[in-house]
């Protein structure tokens, strides 16, 4: 079982636009930048991460179903924006909680609490990408000089 979708229109609406551009800042937490299936525009969706084996795991309250989601596996994977990092995810796959993959013991309360039992895991590429934002600002600086 997962949050309800009420929830999940009003964070969608309301709770991403305020949360979302610190996400990509704070630790243990992200921001998935994906394209849409049928739009093709550019989503920008805050998300709980944390390192597991390699591996990056991001926790699903609204379960697997969601449109970023269902974006990311349809597409082979994804950006991940952490601590100011960008990372490009590949093979997406869904697991159900087995209690195999170690979880801090406050993070497993809060989420058994929210009975939050799929998880998305992604495996980075070797390199990072580029940030834009950086990319732009270090160009117009060679430029200058």
């Amino acid at each position: 079982m997962t949050l309800g979708r009420g929830w999940a229109r009003f964070n969608k609406s309301v709770g991403n636009r305020i949360a979302g551009p610190l996400f990509g800042r704070m630790p243990g937490f992200g921001l998935v930048l994906h394209r849409g299936r049928k739009s093709g525009r550019e989503f920008r969706t805050p998300v709980k991460v944390f390192r597991h084996q390699g591996a990056y795991v991001i926790t699903l309250p609204y379960g697997s179903k969601t449109d970023w989601v269902r974006n990311v596996r349809a597409a082979g994977g994804c950006d991940l924006l952490v601590r100011r990092r960008r990372l490009h995810m590949t093979d997406p796959v869904v697991v159900t909680d087995d209690k195999s993959v170690r979880i801090r013991w406050g993070l497993r309360l809060a989420l058994s609490a929210l009975r939050v039992t799929e998880f998305l895991i992604l495996v980075p590429t070797t390199e990072p990408v580029p940030h834009p934002t950086k990319d732009a600002r270090q160009t117009s600086q060679t430029k200058g000089n």
